[in-house]
């Protein structure tokens, strides 16, 4: 009798904390959902489009909810992709731009993922890698 006593005390005890489980002190996977997810993958290679060439560098950009990722710069290349929009063409320049020579040697970007919520993929060439720097800040000096 006193075995039975003690499981239906136990079976009952483990019912009423199953039933309070959810309406503990937990996180609830929508409260890490606030924000539309910015991840991407950046690479440079030296030719005049990604298709006929093979990346040469590349990093990750993670820059919703925090700037992380192998990218040295995270937080400045947020910053500067967050004011385009996402669009390589709509970088800002630098306030002091670099002066670059006009030596022709292709180097070709791409930026492959999810911006803000949404798929891109976007390559650009450059005339060469000074050119590319000027032209896109922190975003691909990798």
């Amino acid at each position: 009798m006193r075995n039975r006593a003690k499981t239906a005390l136990a079976g009952t005890l483990v019912a009423a904390i199953a039933a309070l489980g959810p309406l503990g002190g937990t996180a609830h996977a929508g409260d890490s959902s606030l924000y539309a997810p910015s991840d991407l993958v950046l690479t440079i290679a030296h030719g005049e489009d990604a298709s006929s060439v093979a990346p040469e560098r590349a990093v990750t950009l993670t820059c919703e909810p925090r700037a992380t990722g192998t990218h040295p710069s995270p937080q400045e290349a947020c910053v500067l992709l967050g004011d385009a929009g996402g669009d390589v063409d709509a970088i800002a320049p630098p306030a002091e731009p670099e002066l670059c020579t006009y030596q022709y040697d292709p180097v070709v970007v791409t930026i492959r993922g999810v911006w803000q919520g949404q798929r891109i993929e976007e390559e650009r060439t450059f005339g060469n890698e000074c050119v590319m720097r000027a032209e896109t800040g922190a975003v691909f000096d990798f």
